[in-house]
């Protein structure tokens, strides 16, 4: 048996990037998978993934999670298709770079609506339809950790998630309902790619090769390497584990210094 076998997991932010990487590392350990996301890839992504797991179970809502509404609408059709939510992960997120002093409102709100509210939303939704089980958060090392320049609002709502996991850790942890974070470095996918253009216009090519060439293993780290981490916590394997944060950067944080060493 599989250990994620007949399992229903919720993936928000599921239609590209980290939220795809766990998705299909979860549909291979035998889940049923629902992603949520309001990306206009989602239906493209339903069919890829149907074609490449024509035997598993693949759902997905088109929302943004800002809107509880229609989340607590989500979970009650998830609820009567399936009877049972037994996982989550809050992977959805944006980040948006700018500097503290010229940061609009609007700009730090979006971050903050979606990141941290909307991380909220989405977990208030879900936990009346979890008798038991497994909630995965994904942070950042951004802000726990290190910063760059222009990630004040989304340095901060990474933070606060860190916050979020333990407080809701010793809230639901009499219930059965494990909650932990995943703190990534830096991964290729969409939003990294956004960040390197915001950086360079010109050539975000070559802020994506100095950023691999600042991290100890030389590479950055793939969805489906943080996929197999998020099916380890979603599953039976990590059941004595809760309010953890892992931190999973290829040592990007290790390095006390770039000049000092042999």
């Amino acid at each position: 048996m599989q250990k994620l076998e007949n399992k229903v997991a919720i993936v928000t932010g599921g239609a590209m990037g980290n939220g795809l990487g766990i998705a299909k590392v979860f549909l291979k350990y035998g889940a049923k998978v629902i992603i949520l996301d309001s990306s206009k890839e989602l239906a493209t992504t339903l069919g890829s993934l149907e074609k490449e797991f024509p035997d598993k179970t693949i759902l997905g809502y088109e929302v943004d999670i800002r809107d509880k509404k229609m989340l607590d609408a989500i979970c009650y059709d998830i609820h009567n298709k399936f009877e049972n939510i037994d996982v989550l992960v809050n992977n959805a997120g944006v980040c948006i770079l700018e500097s503290f002093m010229n940061m609009s409102d609007e700009i730090r709100d979006k971050q903050f609506d979606i990141n941290i509210k909307g991380t909220w939303n989405v977990t208030k939704a879900v936990i009346p339809y979890m008798k038991k089980g497994s909630i995965v958060n994904l942070s950042s090392v951004t802000g726990p950790k290190v910063a760059d320049p222009g990630e004040v609002a989304y340095a901060t709502t990474k933070a606060a998630l860190i916050g979020f996991t333990k407080g809701l850790a010793a809230d639901l942890v009499s219930q059965g309902i494990r909650v932990n974070a995943i703190l990534p470095g830096y991964i290729r996918t969409p939003m990294v790619e956004g960040m390197a253009k915001q950086t360079n216009k010109t050539d975000p090519e070559s802020v994506i090769r100095g950023i691999a060439d600042a991290i100890p293993m030389k590479r950055m780290g793939t969805i489906y390497e943080l996929g197999e981490l998020a099916a380890f916590l979603a599953s039976e394997e990590s059941s004595y584990i809760t309010a953890e944060t892992i931190v999973f950067d290829g040592g990007s944080t290790l390095p006390e210094t770039n000049s000092m060493g042999v």
